[in-house]
């Protein structure tokens, strides 16, 4: 990651990390992050941009506006959205005396103009999928995948970042439905993040004004499992990602995701996975 500071562009340091390896390195082609940027507290307007790649800009904070090729100025706030388009003229930032919180991704791939097609992306409009720390959260992950230099971590950032904008956009459809569907989403994604601590249903569901009962009842109509058993997995998961491609102790893993008594672990592990870990972690290795 570079981190420097550039009084033209913003008064706060400025992140951008670059993807670093070959692209013939990469499983996902079809969507390829080249680039990602946060610039806090941007305070510098752009007059007749042109890019030569796709990308896709979230503003976290501040204010400003977007306007597209001659268009009419589009206000920009906290919370919105908007895509650039390579050959297209822009102008776009913050509004004078202001700043804006600016997190970009700059992108190329074939997916891209099947988002366009298929998910009714208004890329010639700024939309407004809002803030709130899930989203925060995701954008901080897809940073720390980049930054990892790694192919296998190129990839899950390419596809965190395609369910992130089809998240923020499925947010533009407000029907009853996708309402719900944006809540159970939200649900599932906050399970997600809770993989580092003893999970604690009862204080899990008041957190999120949802009754023990419901709860439950909803993780197992929409995954399949007991709602312990999903949070088991999911740690699991996680617990597999980290014997791949870290060198912690299997006690190291088992701690940092909630496990106190490694033996539990190991039975637990053994019993979704069908191999102990250290098993499971020498015969993958012996493989690549």
């Amino acid at each position: 990651m570079v981190k420097f500071m550039d009084y033209m562009i913003s008064t706060e340091p400025i992140r951008v990390i670059d993807l670093t390896l070959d692209p013939a390195k990469l499983s996902v082609r079809s969507l390829v992050i080249r680039n990602v940027g946060h610039l806090p507290g941007r305070t510098m307007f752009r007059h007749e941009a042109v890019f030569h790649h796709w990308a896709i800009v979230y503003i976290a904070g501040g204010s400003g506006s977007f306007q597209m090729s001659g268009g009419s100025p589009q206000r920009v706030k906290a919370g919105s959205l908007f895509f650039f388009q390579p050959g297209v003229v822009y102008n776009y930032g913050p509004d004078e005396g202001g700043y804006w919180d600016e997190f970009y991704f700059t992108v190329k791939g074939s997916r891209i103009e099947e988002w366009i097609r298929d998910w009714t992306i208004p890329v010639r409009s700024v939309v407004y999928p809002g803030v709130d720390a899930s989203q925060q959260n995701r954008i901080d992950r897809i940073f720390a995948l980049m930054e990892s230099g790694q192919p296998a971590n190129a990839d899950r950032a390419a596809l965190l970042l395609e369910a992130t904008v089809f998240e923020w956009i499925q947010r533009q459809q407000p029907s009853p439905a996708n309402v719900k569907n944006a809540r159970l989403a939200q649900l599932l994604e906050d399970l997600s993040q809770s993989l580092h601590e003893p999970f604690d249903a009862k204080a899990f569901a008041e957190r999120h004004h949802w009754s023990l009962s419901t709860l439950r009842r909803t993780v197992s109509e929409y995954t399949g499992f007991a709602l312990h058993e999903y949070v088991h997995r999911l740690k699991i998961a996680e617990a597999k990602n980290r014997l791949l491609n870290t060198d912690q102790p299997v006690k190291e893993i088992a701690a940092s995701l909630g496990y106190s008594d490694v033996f539990y672990f190991s039975r637990l592990f053994k019993k979704l996975s069908g191999e102990a870990p250290k098993l499971f972690r020498e015969q993958r290795q012996s493989q690549r």
